[in-house]
């Protein structure tokens, strides 16, 4: 019989030192009353992870660690930590993120008491490892709640009316050996979801168990998959949630008229369209003007042009995206080593603002020369203050297609 009750899959690569702090949490905080272990599966890291790891089996930490000999990727190694757990829960933990062991305990005694549950769900805290300190929480309930096995069309109502994300829970292993399946194009979650309901019933609980560090004060800019994610995978958002529609329509458990068809294409856009409202935000803060402005467009055409999100970017909007294509379009054009200023009354403000829209540092901007050497001529781009001004720099031999007006560059941001 398996004496393993609770298996905490661990992914890791190249993080030794979160990986560090992690299990030293682990170590320290971890008092359970039944038996856990710590399952780690090394995506073929080149550092010192796992000189870390076996310092903590020294040390007593009850760890199984697995290291692949190439890196596969973050999803199938997230699959291969699961894979290798033989508690009869499953619990993920990023390397670098943390978990609540008193709710952990409280959930698998709620899934020791109900046999028929297959995944335990909950909230997670944002929290700022900094600061130290939980920010906000990633969705609320309003109390706990379960869904009978099959109940396709509550839950999917639940996860849309309170934007919900089934991505963090405890799992039954004997149910999550058939649901977990690869997914390329649909958000793995909302397949998953579907996949436990369809063996048994799910569980919602209001209380958070883990906390999402967004701030780590071992390394500030350390790679974050959750937000590449939320500033990408609005259409993969979408698939999952069409891939857990399908999954219920062939169990027979939603309507399939073409009311009812027309009902969750809508629903299916509205989450979609907020999340693409998420992801401007986060796009904006890493100054990616570009990107957000091709949300803003397919926000203001999906009808949410007056979303919160969409009216705090719109002022400045227009000069941004101006000036990260013209530096879009200078990184991009081979042998371009400068950028020519010109017929600007400010042009130290053009040069700052450039530089606050991630302008390559390869390129020199400079103020226009005395002599237009044929040299400077070849690998130069130019931006001018009006039409008038370009064509005195196409007459001295500049390319055509690298002489920019500010009305080349802004007439196609319509707002």
């Amino acid at each position: 019989m398996n004496s393993i009750k609770l298996s905490i899959c661990i992914p890791t690569y190249n993080r030794a030192k979160y990986l560090r702090d992690c299990l030293e949490r682990c170590l320290r905080d971890f008092n359970f009353d039944f038996p856990f272990e710590i399952v780690i599966s090394d995506n073929a890291s080149t550092d010192d992870t796992g000189e870390v790891v076996r310092e903590f089996i020294d040390r007593g930490a009850p760890i199984r660690y697995f290291k692949g000999v190439e890196n596969v990727g973050m999803i199938p190694n997230m699959n291969s930590a699961f894979r290798l757990g033989r508690g009869e829960y499953l619990l993920y933990l990023a390397d670098d993120d943390r978990l609540i062991p008193e709710e952990v305990a409280n959930i698998v005694d709620y899934l020791d008491e109900n046999k028929e549950v297959t995944a335990c769900h909950a909230p997670w805290f944002i929290f700022d490892g900094v600061a130290e300190k939980d920010t906000q929480q990633f969705y609320t309930i309003a109390e706990d709640k379960v869904f009978p096995k099959r109940s396709f069309a509550d839950i999917f109502n639940f996860m849309l009316r309170g934007h919900i994300f089934p991505e963090i829970a405890i799992y039954r292993s004997s149910a999550f050996r058939a649901s977990w399946v690869p997914r390329e194009v649909c958000f793995f979650p909302f397949p998953m979801l579907a996949h436990f309901l369809d063996q048994g019933d799910v569980a919602f609980r209001q209380k958070p168990f883990y906390r999402q560090v967004i701030r780590s004060a071992l390394g500030r800019d350390r790679p974050q998959g959750g937000h590449e994610i939320a500033m990408s995978g609005w259409d993969q958002y979408r698939g999952g949630l069409e891939y857990f529609l399908y999954f219920a329509a062939k169990r027979g458990k939603i309507g399939t008229s073409t009311d009812d068809r027309y009902t969750q294409e809508h629903l299916c856009r509205q989450f979609t369209l907020q999340r693409m409202a998420v992801a401007i935000r986060l796009l904006v803060g890493q100054r990616e003007y570009l990107k957000s402005y091709e949300l803003y467009t397919r926000m203001e055409f999906g009808g949410m042009g007056d979303h919160p999100q969409v009216a705090a970017i719109r002022d400045g909007l227009m000069l941004a995206v101006a000036l990260q294509t013209l530096a879009w379009q200078v990184n991009a054009t081979a042998g371009v080593s400068r950028l020519i200023i010109s017929g600007f009354p400010d042009p130290w403000t053009i040069k700052e603002r450039l530089h606050k829209v991630n302008f390559p540092t390869k390129v020199d901007i400079v103020d226009e020369p005395a002599e237009h050497v044929s040299d400077l001529v070849e690998n130069a781009a130019v931006l001018v203050s009006s039409p008038e001004h370009r064509e005195r720099f196409l007459a001295l031999g500049y390319l055509p297609n690298l002489v920019f007006s500010q009305e080349d560059l802004i007439q196609t941001v319509l707002l």
